[in-house]
C-alpha cells in the first residue's frame, strides 16, 4: 500500500531526543575534507567558546598565531600529530568548514570539496552512497557480501555498509580523509584510503548551543549539544538533531512523494568516565533515521523510433517530456514513497596510559544499519519501452538488513626519543542480507493516449527477484614502528596480516527457490615503508611505499551467486609539505603511482521477465591485468593578513583499466540460434574519476562593534571534469562547476551569561548550476537517461551558544 510518514509523529520524536529523553543520533555519514588550511581549533568556530581574556599570556599567543596559519591535529598514525609533520596525503575539515560550506550530511560534499574524493549517490538513492578516493570506486556494492573501496570511521569504528552514510552530520571536531591505501593500521577495503571521523566527547564543564533555521524547498533544521557538569567523575554530553527538505522536483501525482527530498533525525549520548587520572572509559550511544527519495531520472536523448510512437494524449500533447534540463515537476505520475534507514550503534573505547611512554586501549563497537528502499525514479523514462497494455515505470522495492561487532586492542608508545610505535590487534564479524522485487507501476492504456496506475496493493505481492544472506569475519594483527635514524631523518616500517572469512547464499533468484553459495577464505600481508626528511623546521619530505585491498565476496544481483576475489592495489607515492613566509603560506603536494590487480569490474544487464518486469542483472569477475591510477594532488593556502585566507586544492587523476572478459556476455552469446563461443573483451573504465578537480575557497572576517563580534564571509567554487558513470559506457557526464557561500554575523554577545548568538545567510549552488551527474546510454531502444544535481539552495539560521 502507498503510504506517507507521518510528520508529525517523525518531528515529536526528534524534539523528544534534542532534549535528550529519546535514543540519539550520530552522523556517521562519512565525511570528506581538503587539505587546506582548516581551523579544528574549537575557539575559532562560529558558536565557539568564549574567548580567553585578552590579558592572558594564552590569548597574547593565540593572538600571534592568528596572524599566521593554525596547526591541524590529526590522527592518521593512531596518535595526535601535527598534519604538516605527518607523511601521508591528508585533507582535514575541521567544525568551521562544515559550518561554511553548510554541510548537513556526507551528500554535501558531493560538489567536489576535496578534489581527490568522489562522493555519489548509488544509483540515484540518497539512501546509500558511494565514495571513493584516488580513482578507487566501486560500481556496484550496495550488497550483503560486496565491499567498498574506501573504509569509513566513526571514532575509530569501521561502518561496514554504504547504507546510512547519508544520515545526518553534526557536532563534528574534525574529519580526516587518508588518501591512498591504509592497509597497514586501518586493513581491509581502504584500498582508496580511509575516512575518519571524529566526534566531540563530553567535557564535564556545563555549555552547549542551540541552532534553528529555515530555507528554500520547505527546508528547517534544528540541533542541540548540551554538556552536562561532571559528576562523580561521569561527564556526559546529549546530541539531537532535526533536517528536513522537501522535493526539488515535484511528483505530478498528487499525494505522493516527491524527488531528492529528506527528512533525518537523530541523536547521541555519550559519557566520560575517569575513575583514576591514567584510566578514561568513553560510551556512546547513537540511533538515526533518515528518510530520503531518489534523484529523478530524465530522458535527455531519444532515438528516431522510440520518437516515432511517443505517446501522446488524445489532443496530440506529447505525454512525456525528453531533452536537456532539470525538471521542475514530473511528466508522469507515478507512486512513490519515502525510502527509510535506521541505523544505530554502542560503542566503548577504553584508554588507559600505563606510563608516560605506552597507552593501552580498547574499542569496541555494535552497530546495526537497516533499509527499506521505494525506489520509482524511472517513471517512463527507463525501461520497458511503451506500447499498448504495456506496464511500465519500474519501482524498485529493496530491503537490507546488517548486524556488525568490531573489536580492536591497541598499544601506543615511544622508547625514548627516537622511537615510536603501535601495534594491535582487530576482529570484525557482520551478517547482512537484503530482498528486492521491482514491480510496474503504471499501465499503458490500448491506445497509447494515456495510463493508469496499477493497484499498489499489488506491489509487495511482485515476484522477489533475489534474496540473500552473507556472512564475513576478519581478523588481523597489525604494527608499526616509527624510528629517528638522525634528527631530519625517520624511517617508519609497519605491516599487517589479515584472515577473511567470509560465506553467503542466494535463496531466491525470480521467485524461485535456489541453493546457490560461495564461501572463501583469504589471508594476507599488507606492508608499509615510509622516509621522511625534515629539510627544515617548515619544509618536510617523504616518500612511501604502501599496498590495500578490497575483500572479495558474490554478487546477489547474480544469477547464479558468481563469486570473485579480492583486488589488490599497490602504491607508490612522494610529497613535500611546507609551510613558508613566517606561516603565512602552506603548501602541500603529492605525487602517486597506483597500481591496481585483479580489479572487480561488473557488468550489468537489464532483463526483461516474462511477467513484465524488469530485472537487474551484474555478475562481477576480477580483470586480467594491471590497472594503472596516476596522479598528482596540490593544496595551497594563503593568509596574507589577519582575517583573510584563500585555499586553492587541485587533483590530476589518469586511469587506465586493461579491458575485462564479459563473462555474461559469452553466456547470452551461447543461447543464440547461432551460437558464439569466441571469448568476449570489453573496454572499461573507472567511475566518478574526473581527470582534473579543483577546488578553492575565500574567508574574510571583520571585526565589529569591539565586542568580539565578526562579520563573516565565505565563498567556495567546486570544478570538476566529466566522468564516466558506468563501467562499461564510454558515455560521459556533464562537467560541474558549483559555487557555495555564506555571510554571518557571529559571537553577538548577549547579556552577562555569556551566551553569544551567530545569524548567518547561507546559499548552495548559488548560480543554480545544473549538470548530469549520471548517464547511461545503455538503452538503445529509447535513449539516454540521466540524472541532474540539484538546484540552488538557500536559507537563514541561528546559534545561540551557552
Amino acid at each position: 500500500m502507498i503510504r506517507q510518514l507521518s510528520r508529525s509523529t517523525t518531528s515529536a520524536l526528534a524534539v523528544a531526543t534534542a532534549i535528550g529523553l529519546f535514543n540519539v543520533q550520530v552522523a556517521h555519514a562519512a565525511v570528506s575534507v581538503t587539505d587546506e588550511a582548516v581551523v579544528v581549533d574549537g575557539a575559532a568556530a562560529e558558536g565557539a567558546a568564549a574567548p580567553q581574556d585578552p590579558a592572558s599570556p594564552e590569548a597574547a599567543a593565540e593572538e600571534q598565531n592568528n596572524s599566521g596559519l593554525t596547526d591541524i591535529v590529526v590522527t592518521a598514525t593512531k596518535r595526535e600529530t601535527n598534519l604538516q609533520k605527518t607523511p601521508i596525503s591528508i585533507s582535514v575539515l575541521g567544525e568551521d568548514d562544515i559550518k561554511k560550506r553548510s554541510v548537513q550530511s556526507l551528500m554535501d560534499l558531493a560538489d567536489g570539496s576535496v578534489p581527490s574524493l568522489r562522493i555519489t549517490t548509488f544509483e540515484s538513492r540518497q539512501s546509500a552512497l558511494t565514495i571513493g578516493i584516488r580513482g578507487i570506486v566501486p560500481d556496484d556494492a550496495n550488497q550483503p557480501a560486496r565491499e567498498q573501496g574506501v573504509g569509513v570511521y566513526l571514532d575509530g569504528v569501521y561502518l561496514g555498509r554504504q547504507h546510512g552514510l547519508n544520515a545526518a552530520l553534526y557536532d563534528v571536531q574534525r574529519i580526516e580523509v587518508l588518501k591512498g591505501p591504509q592497509g597497514t593500521l586501518f586493513g581491509r577495503n581502504t584500498e582508496g584510503g580511509a575516512l575518519s571521523m571524529v566526534l566531540k566527547q563530553p567535557t564535564g564543564e556545563f555549555g552547549g548551543r542551540v541552532s534553528g533555521g529555515i530555507g528554500n524547498y520547505g527546508s528547517y533544521n534544528t540541533q542541540l549539544h548540551v554538556n552536562l557538569p561532571e559528576v562523580q567523575n561521569v561527564s556526559i554530553k546529549l546530541d539531537g538533531v532535526i533536517q528536513h527538505q522537501g522535493p526539488t522536483i515535484r511528483n505530478s501525482m498528487p499525494g505522493q512523494a516527491g524527488f531528492n527530498q529528506f527528512h533525518r533525525i537523530g541523536g547521541r549520548v555519550a559519557a566520560r568516565w575517569r575513575p583514576i587520572d591514567d584510566l578514561t572509559i568513553d560510551f556512546a550511544f547513537d540511533k538515526s533515521r533518515d528518510e530520503n527519495t531518489p534523484f529523478y531520472s530524465q530522458l535527455v536523448t531519444i532515438t528516431p523510433a522510440a520518437l516515432a510512437t511517443l505517446p501522446k494524449d488524445s489532443l496530440g500533447n506529447p505525454l512525456i517530456t525528453y531533452g536537456y534540463g532539470r525538471m521542475d515537476v514530473t511528466d508522469i505520475q507515478v507512486p512513490m514513497q519515502d525510502s527509510v534507514g535506521i541505523a544505530q550503534g554502542f560503542t566503548s573505547s577504553i584508554k588507559y596510559k600505563v606510563s608516560a611512554d605506552l597507552e593501552l586501549r580498547s574499542i569496541t563497537a555494535w552497530r546495526t544499519v537497516s533499509d527499506e528502499q521505494w525506489d520509482n525514479s524511472g517513471g517512463a523514462h527507463r525501461t520497458p519501452v511503451w506500447g499498448p497494455n504495456v506496464n511500465f515505470s519500474r519501482y524498485s522495492l529493496a530491503t537490507l538488513d546488517q548486524r556488525q561487532f568490531s573489536q580492536e586492542l591497541q598499544a601506543v608508545g615511544s622508547l625514548g626519543d627516537s622511537v615510536e610505535f603501535v601495534f594491535g590487534l582487530y576482529y570484525f564479524n557482520e551478517r547482512a542480507n537484503d530482498t528486492a522485487r521491482t514491480p510496474n507501476t503504471n499501465r499503458w492504456n490500448a491506445t497509447v493516449t494515456g495510463y493508469t496506475i496499477i493497484d499498489p496493493l499489488t506491489y509487495p505481492l511482485a515476484t522477489l527477484s533475489r534474496a540473500s544472506i552473507a556472512y564475513s569475519k576478519s581478523y588481523a594483527a597489525y604494527g608499526q614502528v616509527t624510528y629517528a635514524v638522525a634528527e631530519p631523518l625517520r624511517i617508519t616500517l609497519g605491516g599487517r596480516y589479515t584472515r577473511d572469512e567470509k560465506n553467503g547464499r542466494l535463496f531466491t533468484v525470480n521467485g524461485a527457490a535456489t541453493s546457490f553459495t560461495f564461501d572463501q577464505e583469504n589471508t594476507r600481508f599488507d606492508p608499509l615503508a615510509v622516509i621522511a626528511y625534515q629539510v627544515s623546521p617548515e619544509i618536510n619530505f617523504y616518500a612511501k611505499y604502501a599496498t590495500g585491498y578490497r575483500a572479495g565476496g558474490a554478487s546477489s544481483r547474480s544469477l547464479t551467486y558468481l563469486s570473485f576475489g579480492p583486488e589488490e592495489v599497490k602504491s607508490y607515492e612522494v610529497g613535500l609539505k611546507t609551510e613558508l613566509f613566517d606561516r603565512k603560506v602552506r603548501f602541500n603536494v603529492a605525487g602517486y603511482i597506483m597500481d591496481r590487480s585483479n580489479s572487480q569490474v561488473d557488468f550489468n544487464f537489464f532483463i526483461p521477465q516474462t511477467n513484465g518486469t524488469v530485472r537487474n542483472t551484474l555478475e562481477t569477475v576480477n580483470a586480467i591485468g594491471t590497472t594503472k591510477i596516476r596522479g598528482i594532488e596540490a593544496d595551497l593556502t594563503i593568509r596574507p593578513i589577519e582575517g583573510l585566507s584563500m585555499n586553492l586544492s587541485y587533483a590530476y587523476t589518469y586511469t587506465k583499466v586493461p579491458p575485462a572478459r564479459n563473462t555474461v556476455q559469452e553466456a547470452l552469446n551461447a543461447t543464440l540460434p547461432v551460437p558464439i563461443t569466441t571469448p568476449v573483451f570489453q573496454t572499461v573504465f573507472v567511475l566518478y574519476t574526473p581527470e582534473n578537480a579543483l577546488s578553492g575557497s575565500i574567508d574574510y572576517d571583520v571585526p565589529v562593534g569591539g565586542n568580539g563580534t565578526l562579520l563573516r564571509f565565505h565563498v567556495d567554487a567546486n570544478y570538476s571534469d566529466p566522468v564516466h558513470t558506468f563501467v562499461s559506457e564510454t558515455t560521459l557526464t556533464d562537467k560541474s562547476f558549483l559555487v557555495n557561500g555564506r555571510i554571518s554575523l557571529a559571537d553577538m554577545p548577549m547579556g552577562d551569561g555569556g551566551q553569544k548568538l551567530t545569524v548567518a545567510l547561507w546559499g548552495r549552488n548559488l548560480f543554480n548550476e545544473e549538470h548530469i551527474y549520471r548517464r547511461s546510454a545503455a538503452n538503445t531502444t529509447l535513449g539516454d537517461y540521466a540524472n541532474y544535481n540539484a538546484p540552488r539552495t538557500f536559507g537563514i539560521e541561528g546559534t545561540i551558544n551557552f
